[in-house]
């Protein structure tokens, strides 16, 4: 066992089985908060009140651990091997938490830990003049502890430390309440925001100043979140009583590392994981944060009255889709190969698979490569040519509900015009112009890289139609945003972005390009991050236009959840499509559909408009 000069456990990487996953009893709603039992290897040390460990489910598809502190830690009975058991309560939050509620008794589990420091022992005097143990002695004066939400299960574990009776417990909620049953308090207070249990309302409703000056405390330990922990700092600093706040921060090693879960105190910056997460309340800094990146935080709005639904639909020169929620070209067919999939008609629109004057075969060779969060694609455009579309695959689309988008393509400016122009005559309410395509060696994304052949194509198209035109662009252009600029000034009544990124995958056994073409197009969650700043700066450059020259982005690249698609629209984006998660999860579109609704209407947002370009300066 390797502990510091005051008896903490240093971190190690150990591995561990699952021996209990459960919902707590008493979290609301039910279901929302879990414990997970972990049972360490052989020889594994036990940790100190108030440390954390990353946890990194064994079968996992998220890339980092996530920091979870010890509610509850024990040594088993030799007839069990004296292994050590640990309890962690664990909120249901995000993908990474979900993934540590849903293992099952037998699962292994990696663990970095136990990680940060410790809660200091209480000041305490000894019974007698003889010098005893911490553990046998009282605690001098009087100690209150105090946990919020989640933030009950460290100061819970380090109550358990401490000598019957010797302390108050205070504990806030929203609703219900979960994680004392362990507790020996002399005084337990539990408050809930809506009155279902003890105090109705937040910590300050049972816990003042007065509350402090009353009960003669002289030390405060706290965890919770950080509106709470900033005002417990206060009323400790009002009375003049210490205090120690167990704080949380995003991290990626949990062992000092990678410098990402930095506190800000008076003493500069100070790591979360390795100087905390307990602090000295004197020296931490709680700064209300109003605005990021120079962008004000959004104000917060009533939500939308129960019987009333937000308006999803968006309107593309003059063309309204019923939602903003799009099947990306090339991922989606026509629409009704997915029919008996889902429901297709809940769609916002559909975009064709890219269609090119002549019928085409697409590339030989391997088509399609899985990358970690991402799939590697040289499909080559294969299609039954516009001619076919037009007489068997269109009147199919257009018997669907979703908008109907036709994705042209073309090898020369002649195809791409004479494509067109068939096009034109037909029922088709919208053209995707496609200048980005990465997998053919004519046409496609060369005529995207530059100003002048972004141009030439467009003004050429618009010509000969009268269709609301989207112009799908390439994000391998150096000059993205004046390629987009230049298309809108040649007649785009849209901007779709971005296209497939381009990557190269190498099959390493046999010592050769995975693709015959070599560079293939990459799409997915991966590439997510770069799409939306792509946006963000296309809209932006867009934005200072004058208002009869601006047009609507949709956004293309790694949408797979509704909260990816609000991310765009904030950026800017009119309306989203989705193209690779379609693959993984055939319902992903009406999910997103269905969580963008629910999202508008908790935050209060009519329409789309309202929230469109939100961080836009």
């Amino acid at each position: 066992m390797f502990k510091d000069c005051q008896g903490v456990p240093y971190p190690v990487f150990a591995k561990g089985v699952v021996s209990e996953c459960a919902p707590v009893v008493g979290a609301v709603p039910f279901g929302s908060v879990y414990s997970l039992k972990v049972l360490l290897e052989a020889g594994s040390q036990e940790p100190a009140a108030g440390q954390f460990y990353m946890l990194h489910a064994v079968r996992s598809d998220v890339l980092l651990g996530r920091p979870i502190s010890v509610y509850h830690s024990e040594v088993l009975s030799e007839e069990e091997g004296s292994r050590v058991e640990l309890t962690f309560l664990i909120l249901l939050k995000g993908k990474g938490t979900k993934e540590l509620c849903s293992l099952d008794f037998g699962d292994l589990i990696n663990l970095i830990g136990p990680c940060g420091n410790r809660f200091p022992a209480p000041v305490v005097e000894p019974k007698s003049t003889v010098v005893e143990p911490v553990e046998t002695t009282a605690v001098r004066g009087k100690v209150l502890i105090i946990g919020g939400g989640i933030g009950v299960a460290p100061v819970a574990g380090f109550a358990e430390t401490l000598p019957e009776g010797s302390y108050d417990f205070y504990a806030s909620f929203k609703s219900g309440s979960y994680g004392l049953e362990n507790l020996k308090a002399n005084k337990l207070v539990i408050t809930t925001d809506d009155g279902s249990v003890g105090v109705h309302g937040m910590l300050p409703a049972a816990l003042t100043e007065d509350t402090l000056r009353q009960g003669n405390y002289t030390e405060v330990f706290a965890c919770g979140p950080t509106p709470m922990l900033a005002y417990i700092q206060k009323i400790c600093r009002a009375v003049g009583v210490k205090c120690w706040l167990s704080m949380e921060a995003h991290m990626a090693c949990g062992v000092g590392v990678c410098l990402g879960c930095v506190i800000d105190t008076t003493e500069g910056k100070k790591r979360c994981c390795k100087e905390g997460p307990v602090f000295d309340g004197d020296i931490l800094l709680f700064n209300p944060v109003t605005e990021v990146a120079g962008i004000k935080v959004q104000p917060r709005r009533e939500p939308l009255p129960e019987n009333q639904e937000p308006d999803l639909s968006v309107t593309i020169k003059g063309v309204k889709f019923p939602n903003p929620v799009i099947g990306s070209s090339g991922t989606f067919g026509f629409g009704v190969e997915y029919k008996t999939l889902f429901d297709v008609n809940r769609l916002g629109g559909i975009s064709s698979k890219g269609l090119t004057l002549e019928p085409r075969q697409g590339n030989d060779g391997i088509r399609l490569h899985e990358t970690p969060s991402g799939l590697m694609n040289s499909i080559g455009l294969q299609n039954p040519g516009i001619p076919h579309f037009i007489e068997h695959e269109l009147p199919e689309m257009l018997a669907l509900k979703p908008v109907a988008i036709a994705n042209l393509s073309g090898s020369s400016i002649e195809t791409y015009v004479e494509g067109a122009k068939l096009l034109d005559a037909t029922d088709v309410p919208v053209i995707e112009l496609n200048i980005s395509c990465p997998n053919v060696s004519a046409g496609g994304a060369a005529f995207g890289m530059t100003c002048v052949g972004a141009e030439q194509a467009v003004r050429a198209v618009r010509a000969v139609t009268t269709k609301p035109l989207i112009v799908k662009l390439t994000p391998q252009s150096q000059e993205l945003v004046p390629v987009a600029l230049a298309c809108i000034e040649a007649g785009a009544d849209a901007i779709s972005l971005c296209n497939s990124f381009q990557g190269i995958a190498i099959d390493i056994e046999r010592g050769v390009p995975v693709f015959d073409k070599l560079k293939a197009g990459f799409g997915g969650p991966a590439v997510r991050p770069i799409a939306v700043r792509l946006v963000y700066e296309v809209v932006e450059a867009i934005n200072k236009l004058p208002a009869e020259k601006r047009v609507p982005v949709i956004a293309i690249g790694g949408v797979a959840t509704w909260e990816d698609a609000v991310e765009f629209i904030m950026a800017g984006a009119s309306a989203v499509q989705v193209g690779t998660a379609t693959f993984a999860n055939p319902n992903a579109m009406v999910e997103i559909i269905d969580g963008l609704s629910a999202f508008m209407k908790r935050k209060g947002y009519h329409n789309i408009e309202e929230m469109r370009g939100i961080i836009q300066k």
